[in-house]
């Protein structure tokens, strides 16, 4: 008979977590505690619903049923062979004597199983399950403590708990019943806590409805999309018609993990600070006093800001005051930089670049800007001409020589999340031409996958040289990523490098890339710049590094199958792409749900398994095909349909129409289907063997230069129909 279930609930309280950190945490508790009851078989019979929620000052679990005993377990217990544990008259030896007292029983009681290897003697254990709540002790605290944050701290002594924060305070119940645990010195309870200023301490609860009741009614929103909802629904209700949120959804995220009770209200700056750039002023509000931006409707700032208070109002207006007060200091120190910095143009900051340190073995920014510069112009000479003509090579060369620039001036130096636009902005006030400006401005897009790539070609030059000299650089050092171990965030890079290429339609290949920045590094370490940058291996090993973020691009990004992504790849020669690569991917993608195209796969791998048991048979290799040896009928015709679909591929090829390509190389379906029913490729006359061998080889050599199609994983009613 089933279990009864009663309801489990957890809140630990602490300390303010920090916002970045309650996200992760309570997944890892809810995985913990999910593992947990898992290995306890509370599962088992009953699955367990668990909901989590979290504030700053707590972590919540909670399953409406868990089952109240962990199940009845049986066990059959092996023992000693059956002729080891009775002599000749069946009498029990010290063997069955042994066993049986190991398992709590006596010798008459054993059973006698017959197995591979001969009968023995065993034992049907039950064991009868423990109560939930006595299981629940060990396991929550465990659970708690197993949490994995970037780091933690002590609060009692050094062999004490150790959290992100102080636990303050422990809830945890099973049926309306404390579970009998403790972290530290502080032990579990009925009692939650209210709103840090609004609430009331040491709620008593009964259960989880009363638990969420008394929580809200003491200023407490447990659910972050409730907060999420209120900061969201609120706002506009604050702002004067023909005002607007600037959207920032994780700077939301942010405030949402920051606040019980979150409010917003509605504070204003002098009109005059919008003079400075909207970039400056928003990433003011955004950093560093976590203020949303306003802007008109009708476009452009507007001097008002949104902030977010823990509290449940602001009557007298002093925490706006306060707010306002604060952030016209920030304004005055971000125009005060700004007015600064116009002193000293890019061109004079580069001097100044010798004195900051790019990596201790690579030099200083000052010598990265150089070699930048040089790689700029050999990515350039990778570029069709009629490309080429649509840029400037000189001022590119530039805007690669200027954008580390601005890492000396005192706007960066404040807003280090600034670097490259202040510098785009920089230029711009300095008169530089439009495409140098806006080449710094993105030079350090994308940032990271859901950002966008830079806006110009130019841009996307200056970026790639960037990455791909960090890239070289740091290979020649001895620094590639190690496992999980990136501290250089080489695998970003090098995914930002894929991304541009993409989106961009650049068609360089990745083998180029490593070997152009390899060869910079080669010249100027005759100059004796980087004399610890070893050359040895590092062009064959960035190329693998590089086509291993294409795979992942491809395959965890944009989403392709494995197998469709493998098949691309196997066949990639040394000339393709990252964007031949996803063309390829996405027309294979697109044949596959074809009538023809599992079978035709299938063929292929057929042909590759023939032709390597051949290697090994007969020490085959292709030679010449002779087409007196082809079998009139069948086997000529395959050859005569193999020279027609492969004109056709090959101009679908040219044109860069991969889905057509293979949509020729399917049709050979029919073609090779009767070729291996009514053919024998193994023919006992060893010139006819070798003729077939070549044939298929030629087959499977000119028809796998889109995808290896031996790579697609063949579906098990495709299988069957083939078999």
């Amino acid at each position: 008979m089933p279990s009864e279930t009663k309801e489990f609930l957890l809140e630990v309280g602490v300390e303010e977590i920090p916002a970045s950190m309650i996200e992760p945490g309570l997944a890892d508790l809810k995985r913990l505690l999910e593992e947990g009851f898992a290995r306890l078989r509370l599962a088992e019979a009953h699955p367990v619903a668990l909901q989590t929620y979290a504030t700053p000052r707590r972590l919540v679990a909670y399953a409406p049923a868990l089952i109240s005993s962990q199940p009845d377990s049986v066990e059959m217990v092996q023992g000693p062979p059956k002729r080891v544990a009775f002599d000749a008259e069946g009498k029990p030896t010290a063997a069955a004597f042994n066993f049986a007292s190991k398992v709590g029983t006596k010798p008459e009681k054993l059973q006698t199983v017959t197995t591979p290897k001969g009968e023995y003697l065993a034992f049907q254990k039950k064991e009868r399950g423990k109560p939930t709540i006595e299981l629940l002790t060990e396991m929550v605290p465990q659970a708690i403590l197993g949490i994995n944050f970037p780091r933690s701290m002590y609060w009692e002594s050094k062999s004490g708990p150790h959290f992100i924060r102080p636990i303050r305070w422990l809830l945890a119940m099973y049926g309306g019943r404390v579970i009998p645990c403790s972290i530290g010195e502080v032990k579990a309870d009925k009692f939650t806590f209210g709103h840090r200023r609004l609430g009331k301490p040491k709620l008593r609860v009964s259960d989880y409805a009363d638990y969420r009741e008394r929580l809200r009614s003491n200023y407490v929103v447990l659910s972050s999309e409730d907060r999420r909802a209120r900061i969201a629904g609120e706002i506009p209700k604050l702002l004067a018609d023909g005002l607007l949120l600037k959207q920032d959804e994780s700077l939301l995220n942010t405030l949402v993990n920051l606040t019980e009770y979150p409010t917003p209200l509605v504070g204003s700056f002098d009109p005059s600070y919008l003079a400075l750039p909207e970039e400056v002023l928003v990433t003011v509000m955004r950093g560093h006093q976590k203020y949303f931006a306003v802007q008109r409707a009708s476009g452009g700032m507007a001097p008002h800001f949104v902030a977010v208070m823990n509290l449940d109002g602001d009557s007298s207006g002093a925490i706006r005051h306060g707010h306002e007060r604060v952030l016209r200091a920030r304004f005055n120190d971000a125009r005060f930089f700004w007015e600064t910095d116009a002193k000293v143009t890019l061109e004079q900051r580069l001097e100044l670049l010798r004195n900051v340190t790019f990596q201790s073995q690579l030099g200083s920014y000052y010598d990265k800007s150089e070699r930048m510069a040089m790689l700029a112009e050999r990515i350039v000479e990778e570029l069709p001409p009629e490309v080429r003509m649509t840029i400037s090579p000189e001022q590119i060369q530039r805007a690669a020589r200027l954008a580390k620039c601005d890492l000396t001036t005192e706007l960066v130096k404040e807003f280090t999340e600034l670097q490259g636009v202040i510098g785009g902005l920089y230029a711009r006030r300095e008169g530089l031409p439009d495409e140098v400006s806006e080449a710094i401005y993105d030079h350090y897009k994308p940032q990271s996958m859901e950002d966008t790539s830079p806006r110009t070609l130019s841009g996307a030059i200056v970026s790639l040289a960037d990455r791909m000299d960090t890239l070289a650089g740091c290979f020649g050092v001895g620094l590639a990523p190690s496992g999980s171990k990136d501290p250089f965030a080489l695998r970003r890079a090098a995914q930002g490098v894929i991304r541009i290429l993409v989106d961009h339609g650049l068609r360089p290949p990745l083998s180029h890339l490593a070997a152009r920045a390899v060869e910079v590094y080669q010249h100027v370490q005759t100059r004796s710049q980087v004399p610890d940058w070893k050359p040895v291996g590092v062009n064959a090993e960035l190329t693998k590094f590089l086509e291993d973020r294409l795979r992942y691009y491809l395959r965890d990004v944009r989403g392709f199958a494995y197998d469709e992504v493998n098949a691309v790849l196997a066949a990639r020669s040394e000339r393709e792409d990252a964007v031949a690569a996803l063309e390829k991917v996405q027309a294979l993608a697109q044949v596959r749900p074809s009538e023809n195209f599992e079978p035709i796969a299938a063929a292929f791998k057929r042909i590759k398994n023939i032709q390597q048991q051949a290697q090994k048979t007969y020490n085959f290799s292709p030679g010449e095909l002779k087409l007196s040896l082809l079998e009139q009928g069948i086997e000529a015709e395959l050859y005569e349909r193999y020279n027609k679909v492969k004109l056709e591929v090959d101009r679908q090829k040219e044109a860069g129409n991969y889905l057509a390509a293979l949509h020729a190389i399917a049709s050979l379906r029919p073609d090779v289907d009767r070729f291996f029913d009514k053919i024998l490729v193994m023919a006992p006359q060893e010139e006819i063997r070798q003729n077939r061998l070549t044939l298929l080889a030629r087959l499977l050599n000119e028809f796998s230069t889109i995808a290896d199609f031996s790579e697609i994983v063949i579906s098990e009613s495709r299988k069957s129909a083939t078999a």
